[in-house]
């Protein structure tokens, strides 16, 4: 995509054709999400089932907008990873991989879509058994569920980044478990999966984001990762990492031929998103993705792990900050689970979790039909206002009810929905009807 191919202005959740954009990303990684689970059958190949997530998230993204006059992008936003036990993220492996899913395994999948660079992603995590998860399997699941939830009630706007970060490290902690370090919830923008707004998973030395406040409009993907280790997870074999981003602010004149080659074939077909190695010919990846990392032409998505025997357990959604309040657009449900620990005895949590999503309007218990009445009412006043008739101006346009009594003006004015009109009797006096007449100086429209 050319810079002059793109719209000069910043697109946001005010324009209802990106909203729609978003939830048609977001429905079609949801079916993707269902489709890979429904597939995690003991002695699955896992490259198989990240294939499949691909390819299910290809095809439906080519049937949709397939007939508008200017052709706009679509497809995986990120490669489908599925990794297993205490392996925390990112593992999408080459087609030669031969690693096969175990029952009992727990799974987090991983995987993200895009129409017109408007990016849903999803997390969920899975346990291949039957019955409901129990142990401390139950507890790092519950964990990244409960943080999820005080997350999204959290992440609107006028709240600070650093309460989230807090929030969820006390969550995590209600169930001995710990936030994984080194996962950021960024903000999303068009062809932005990695925006500058982030919240930070865990404060540390290392790793320091700005304070920001969440804005009305803005988006983000909430990434929740927790673990019964540490939370500090290891890198153990760079060779496992196979998915990368074009960092498109970089250059470099690469020196390898197999080098230039593969960055050629990476600038056309992924120059944004992230993308796996298994798109490209392997043995001409092998050597050529490593000048381009070392000389940071790409961005690497690192397989981490924790220790053998710890339980990590991933939760990732996209969340839309609509005026109405937020919109979680991608989920799917949890399996059973009967943790050890609970959230329960402690109030401020108890108090997050009892937030609500949306947000009240001013003056509830209106009824849409005066709602629409009030908005199609104006009054047209003649001369100068009397006391009276400013009263009744602003009675008639500020009041929930539908039948108003000016105490002083000798005047009761009712509003009739079905007419659009207002009907109006003085005390002891004749009667008369709004649709274009006059009473005391007031035309009522």
């Amino acid at each position: 995509m050319s810079d002059d191919e793109r719209d000069e202005r910043e697109l946001d959740l005010t324009s209802p054709d990106v909203v729609t954009k978003y939830k048609t990303a977001a429905e079609i990684v949801n079916k993707a999400l269902q489709v890979v689970l429904s597939e995690c059958n003991p002695t699955a190949k896992i490259v198989d089932l990240c294939e499949k997530g691909d390819a299910f998230i290809r095809e439906q993204t080519g049937n949709v907008y397939k007939n508008v006059k200017k052709k706009i992008e679509r497809g995986v936003a990120f490669p489908t990873c599925i990794s297993v036990n205490n392996t925390v993220c990112h593992f999408s492996p080459l087609s030669s991989d031969e690693t096969l899913l175990e029952a009992g395994d727990i799974l987090k999948i991983d995987m993200g879509c895009h129409i017109d660079g408007f990016i849903a992603v999803v997390a969920h995590t899975h346990v291949r058994q039957e019955g409901p998860v129990k142990g401390r399997a139950a507890d790092v699941i519950a964990a990244a569920n409960s943080a999820a939830e005080v997350a999204l009630r959290l992440v609107r706007p006028g709240r600070k980044n650093k309460e989230v970060t807090d929030a969820i490290q006390k969550v995590a902690a209600a169930y001995d478990c710990k936030i994984v370090e080194g996962v950021l919830c960024h903000q999303l923008k068009q062809f932005v999966i990695d925006g500058n707004k982030v919240v930070l998973s865990v404060p540390s030395g290392e790793t320091r984001v700005d304070d920001a406040e969440f804005e009305e409009n803005e988006v983000y993907a909430v990434d929740i990762v927790t673990s019964t280790g540490d939370g500090k997870p290891k890198l153990l074999d760079e060779r496992q990492t196979t998915i990368y981003k074009r960092a498109v602010d970089k250059n470099y004149h690469l020196k390898m031929k197999s080098s230039r080659f593969i960055f050629s074939e990476i600038s056309q077909k992924f120059p944004i998103m992230p993308f796996t190695a298994r798109a490209l010919e392997e043995k001409r990846a092998r050597l050529g993705l490593v000048e381009c990392v070392n000389h940071d032409l790409l961005q690497p998505y690192p397989v981490l792990h924790e220790k053998p025997g710890d339980f990590v357990a991933h939760i990732k959604f996209t969340v839309l900050l609509m005026p109405n309040g937020s919109d979680r657009i991608t989920s799917h449900p949890l399996q059973e689970l009967q943790p050890t620990k609970t959230v329960d005895n402690d109030p401020e949590i108890k108090a997050w979790l009892a937030l609500g999503t949306k947000t009240k309007k001013k003056g509830g218990g209106k009824k849409k039909k005066e709602q629409a009445v009030r908005k199609a009412t104006k009054l047209r006043i003649q001369g100068k206002l009397s006391p009276w008739m400013q009263h009744l101006k602003n009675e008639v346009f500020s009041s929930p009810f539908s039948e108003l009594d000016l105490v002083g003006c000798g005047l009761a004015v009712k509003m009739v929905p079905r007419r659009r009109a207002l009907e109006w009797s003085s005390v002891g006096g004749s009667g008369g009807r709004g649709g274009g007449g006059r009473w005391g100086g007031v035309d009522v429209i």
